[in-house]
């Protein structure tokens, strides 16, 4: 089996050729940042734009540095949703064009999804089976899942106000680190004092799996205007990036631990922790997480860094994935800007499309 997957959520034009023994034959990523940068975060009109010009030239590249033909291919995937409206039209109307073209399947593909099962992508003969419990973070999601099968996700807990991708870019942003905010916090947090600036872990200690870092994002502001007058120094960039990382790392640890206990009332057999999603790249989160289910006696995995963004192969193999399944779609399709992992999951207050 070999499939063309395609993603264009958000702001990185992506193609990707997978085969269905995991291996990656193409994954190419044309990345939006230098577009984007000097607003500190995605513009939707923007990206759709550059989907648009840049698309058939990515797609074109994946097929040619996999060296293969359409004729090859067993199916097209493309991110259906969620996302930014105007480019994940742009990826659902290129991959049907090729799908009718070539007579191929057409499979939408959640982009949550996607980001699910990229583990098990990544594993080769160790590779994640069902069911895992699954940390998914992004800037735009934060959710723990029951993970029991491809289209079957239990939600556990949510966030109730903010993503954490989204605190993080707003404290670089707040901070003057730069953008992407991820990334930067992270490095400027590698020299600093985490136990300097006293920041609140929110909900720790309280019941249930939710997350909410809206207070953690007000009170780095707070505290940064508490900061003498002029240029933030150094190092207290460093100083206040590493103790958000470290009040953030607290708080999903928590969460988490909740989480755990939960999945095994769900799933008595078990199975490992797996973290995903673009937050999931964070080395720091990452070893708190593998420490976490050390300490549960689960297993711990996650897909490389590379793959934890936005990424077509992501996308492609999710689309492997449903087609084992025959679960594919048909050329009405709607792309949709909000498509929740469990549908039946209840609305959590204050979450909108983050739920």
């Amino acid at each position: 089996m070999l499939v063309l997957g395609i993603e264009t959520s958000c702001d990185e034009t992506a193609a990707a050729v997978v085969d269905g023994d995991g291996r990656i034959l193409a994954n190419e990523v044309l990345s939006q940042l230098d577009e984007h940068r000097p607003y500190g975060g995605v513009v939707p009109e923007l990206a759709a734009r550059a989907h648009l010009e840049h698309v058939d030239a990515v797609v074109a590249q994946a097929m040619q540095t996999a060296d293969v033909t359409f004729a090859d291919l067993s199916g097209i995937a493309a991110t259906g949703g969620p996302g930014l409206i105007g480019g994940v039209l742009v990826g659902v109307m290129t991959a049907k064009a090729i799908a009718a073209v070539h007579s191929l399947p057409f499979v939408a593909v959640n982009h949550l999804e996607a980001h699910a099962l990229t583990v098990r992508l990544t594993g080769g003969e160790s590779a994640v089976e069902f069911p895992y419990l699954l940390l998914l973070v992004s800037g735009g999601h934060c959710q723990l899942l029951s993970v029991e099968g491809v289209g079957r996700y239990h939600r556990l807990g949510t966030t109730i106000d903010d993503a954490l991708g989204e605190a993080f870019d707003k404290t670089a942003k707040m901070m003057g680190l730069g953008y992407p905010g991820g990334p930067a916090v992270e490095r400027w947090a590698e020299t600093g004092n985490s136990e300097r600036f006293e920041l609140p872990r929110p909900l720790k200690g309280r019941d249930g799996c939710d997350f909410s870092f809206s207070g953690l994002k007000t009170r780095v502001r707070q505290t940064i205007e508490d900061l003498p007058p002029g240029p933030i120094s150094d190092q207290d960039k460093s100083d206040l990036a590493a103790s958000f990382q470290a009040a953030a790392g607290d708080a999903v640890v928590d969460r988490c631990s909740n989480a755990i206990e939960a999945f095994f009332a769900r799933n008595p057999g078990g199975g490992p922790l797996v973290a995903a999603g673009g937050v999931a790249a964070n080395r720091a989160l990452r070893e708190r997480l593998s420490a976490l289910a050390d300490q549960s006696g689960m297993a711990f995995a996650a897909p490389p860094v590379e793959l934890c963004t936005d990424n077509g192969a992501m996308v492609a193999w999710a689309g492997i994935e449903r087609l084992r399944l025959d679960l594919t779609d048909e050329m009405d399709f709607r792309p949709r800007p909000r498509w929740p992992l469990d549908p039946d999951a209840p609305t959590a207050a204050g979450a909108g499309v983050k739920a």
